[in-house]
């Protein structure tokens, strides 16, 4: 294994000067910095994390909790914080917070307690204050992305909004018979995304002067199967049909394009379909969305969390995100 004094002496520099180099923290001329990085590749020289830890104090080790793995928005959070977080030369470890409390529990009380990470980033996890005083008793950088944290920096959605530019994009179109997909309340626990999308949703209605109806929500999971299945109940069910479906995410939108589709009905000249999220798949489906960005919003939180860990005072690490209505082909004029 090649050692750092054989890089320091085929760059003709000290080995304190390798390390500054390679760890990109101290001054180092541009020239000292080339000539070190041209023998450590040379070389297969890798730094050692252990040994940079040991000189650092760091773990170059950042920790980051998420409430589900297998759904699309949260592994999409997941890809642009960990992107942006390897090119600054971080690892992650990822912490999963589940239904179980009491796995929750250890993950707050003890894993992340071991001082294996450098920071913390909370992606929609409603943390209660018990939780949210043991990450500020860890003395590290955290930033939560969701819904708003007095005692945290965060990375703000108003979901309520983001659902009411939607809804409102089908009023406008003409629609009055608006269906809205949700979430079951098993999907309603941190910031309780699912009812404020659905209060943006009936709170357009109301402004509008259309009286919201049950018979026309309809709960789902948040997979392009939940969405599937609901819409089919919405439109095959006796009774009044919507002419429109505002569904909480855009895996239950395409969900409902397909159970439309299955139905003989035409997406949009019979039924008009947006979701929220701006789902890879949005522009294969010519879906209208109220596009989130969730890769910017990993991005911009690791972003945030590095300028900590650098020690910018000055650096912004919360405020709003931004959202975007994106209007493709599965929204037209009602009939």
């Amino acid at each position: 294994m090649v050692s750092i004094d054989e890089v320091a002496k085929l760059a003709g520099v000290s080995t304190a000067t390798v390390s500054r180099a390679l760890s990109g923290r101290g001054h180092v001329s541009p020239a000292s910095r080339e000539r070190v990085q041209t023998a450590a590749e040379s070389l297969g020289y890798v730094v050692s994390s252990r040994a940079s830890s040991l000189a650092s104090g760091r773990t170059q080790n950042v920790g980051v909790v998420v409430p589900f793995l297998d759904h699309w928005f949260f592994s999409t959070v997941l890809s642009g914080a960990s992107s942006a977080l390897m090119r600054a030369d971080y690892d992650i470890t990822l912490y999963n917070i589940t239904a179980d409390d009491s796995v929750r529990h250890e993950v707050f009380s003890t894993f992340l307690r071991r001082q294996r990470v450098d920071a913390v980033i909370a992606v929609s996890i409603e943390l209660n204050d018990d939780e949210t005083g043991q990450l500020l008793a860890l003395g590290l950088p955290v930033v939560a992305i969701g819904g708003p944290n007095p005692r945290l920096p965060t990375l703000t959605v108003d979901d309520l909004t983001v659902a009411r530019l939607a809804t409102e994009h089908l009023i406008g179109l003409g629609h009055r018979d608006i269906a809205h997909i949700g979430a079951s309340a098993e999907f309603d626990r941190d910031f309780h995304i699912p009812t404020q999308r659905r209060l943006g949703f009936e709170q357009a209605l109301t402004d509008a002067g259309i009286p919201p109806t049950t018979a026309f929500l309809e709960p789902a999971d948040f997979t392009v199967d939940g969405g599937f299945r609901a819409a089919k109940q919405l439109l095959g069910r006796p009774g009044p049909r919507p002419t429109a479906i505002f569904a909480a995410s855009d895996e239950m939108a395409i969900g409902a394009i397909l159970a439309a589709r299955e139905l003989g009905f035409h997406v949009p000249g019979d039924l008009s379909v947006v979701g929220i999220d701006g789902h890879e798949l949005g522009e294969f489906f010519q879906l209208t969305t109220v596009d989130q960005f969730p890769l910017g919003q990993g991005e911009r939180a690791a972003g945030a969390i590095l300028a900590q860990l650098e020690g910018e005072p000055d650096a912004a690490v919360g405020g709003d995100l931004p959202f975007e209505l994106i209007v493709r082909g599965t929204t037209a004029r009602a009939r």
